[in-house]
């Protein structure tokens, strides 16, 4: 819990402050590999990496959305998708709440990746090498969800925003405009009504995200005999791309049923009255189980597989441009 929180204190203190290119691009002192500025490199490669994916797969997650919201309407798959709101609203309605998923996203993506590498390090170097290699997975897992549950604090008032306006059309002219109503008709809580799901959602597809990318990864260079030392950044660009698509497709299915209620629950009036779990039972049981699984699920894995394979190829190349060296567990035994 207290380095959870030194964590948060120690990232946020920076985020306050600017941050000019040249502080990212400093080298850390020698002898001290991991360390703030590594972390802070980690951070800002990963808000990168989510405002970019998020932000160019817009169009793919406001189908995504309004299927989920109106299965009856939207149940011609994510082309037919496309085609009806732009018929109806014109093409523009496909980047609707942009500024809000670019913006929200970032800062998802600077606490999530930042925090990832800050939790396994620490992980890494408390167990040892060989005990850090052997319970891999459960490092994986255990700071993957310490990250996201920081993330989504952040994430949850700016989904908020995204997804009334993509219920919506005419709800708001932009994220401030947004900000500004749901504050004035909702007070501070109405940014937070999707807490619940989105933590269910989001922890539950970051663990098995960062799990399976990284297992797969592992995979890959055993299966080529090498480590990741010892290929070029093309090669481990095609890894981190190949292991990325196979762990966003896992973490879209597991975590998908959350994302259809996140989605439901920040449309107004739904679930009826009364307290915010109540109101997630009524959805769930008006909608049904199969249909938490399954609708809207295609778009969503195309959209997670691909949105998680460029999220690690950006990452992995805005590292190499800051002049961080990637952490890797390694196996003991193959020295």
């Amino acid at each position: 819990t207290h380095t959870l929180f030194l964590y948060s204190f120690l990232v946020f203190q920076r985020t306050m402050a600017p941050l000019p290119g040249s502080v990212l691009l400093a080298p850390s002192p020698a002898g001290s590999k991991y360390d703030l500025m590594y972390y802070l490199k980690g951070s800002a490669a990963g808000g990168i990496c989510c405002s970019i994916t998020h932000g160019a797969l817009c169009p793919v997650d406001v189908v995504k959305t309004r299927v989920q919201l109106d299965p009856v309407k939207y149940n011609s798959g994510l082309i037919g998708g496309m085609r009806t709101i732009v018929a109806e609203e014109g093409a523009g309605a496909l980047a609707t709440g942009l500024g809000a998923t670019c913006f929200g996203y970032f800062v998802q993506g600077w606490f999530k990746f930042g925090g990832v590498e800050f939790f396994k390090i620490q992980a890494a170097t408390s167990l040892g090498e060989e005990k850090a290699w052997a319970n891999k997975t459960y490092i994986y897992l255990g700071a993957a969800a310490c990250a996201e549950f920081i993330a989504d604090i952040f994430l949850c008032p700016l989904e908020a925003i995204r997804i009334r306006s993509v219920s919506d059309p005419e709800f708001c002219d932009g994220m401030v405009d947004g900000f500004g109503k749901i504050l004035k008709a909702d007070g501070i809580g109405g940014f937070y009504a999707g807490l619940a799901p989105i933590l269910a959602k989001q922890i539950p597809y970051t663990m098995a995200k960062f799990a399976v990318q990284g297992e797969a990864a592992d995979k890959i260079y055993a299966s080529m005999g090498k480590t990741p030392d010892q290929l070029s950044s093309t090669a481990n660009l095609g890894v981190s791309l190949t292991s990325g698509v196979i762990a966003g497709v896992a973490a879209a299915i597991i975590s998908h049923p959350a994302d259809t209620l996140l989605s439901k629950i920040n449309k107004a009036g739904a679930g009826g009255d009364g307290p915010m779990m109540t109101r997630l039972m009524n959805i769930a049981k008006e909608t049904g189980f199969v249909n938490l699984c399954t609708v809207g699920l295609l778009p969503r894995c195309v959209m997670i597989g691909s949105l998680t394979a460029g999220q690690f190829g950006i990452f992995d190349t805005v590292m190499n441009a800051l002049g961080a060296s990637k952490f890797h567990f390694s196996d003991p035994n193959a020295k």
